[in-house]
């Protein structure tokens, strides 16, 4: 299992992915990939995630954009030396995809800052 991390501001992101065979289905060209995300704050002050916005890349170059509130129907408060933890799925019809963008996150300030969320990899039948 390969697992992508990126840190901005102190806050770190983790992603693996998997392909749910059990949800798939080949003929139908229906390809189902589960990610499981963990966000650590490693800085001082809590931070609130408000916002994610996703870029789904699919096999042959097209790109669709999904962005809203939060994650998962949350918006977390992540106190300072503490994570978050989510997951989530992503539907294509190829075989093999990528994923990456971008939390807004606000500190206590009210002031609002972008995170990265590494660049990870979908493909099926590769677990």
């Amino acid at each position: 299992m390969t697992i992508y991390s990126a840190t901005t501001e102190d806050i770190t992101v983790h992603v693996h992915s998997l392909f749910l065979e059990r949800y798939s289905s080949p003929i139908n060209h229906k390809f189902v990939f589960g990610y499981f995300i963990r966000i650590e704050n490693n800085g001082i002050e809590a931070v609130q995630l408000l916002r994610r916005h996703w870029l789904i890349s699919k096999e042959w170059g097209e790109t669709e954009e999904v962005e809203g509130e939060g994650v998962i129907g949350r918006q977390p408060l992540i106190v300072p030396s503490a994570a978050h933890e989510y997951n989530s799925f992503c539907s294509l019809e190829t075989y093999e995809g990528a994923m990456e963008g971008t939390y807004l996150f606000q500190r206590g300030t009210g002031e609002e800052f972008y995170v990265q969320i590494p660049r990870f990899y979908l493909r099926a039948y590769a677990n």
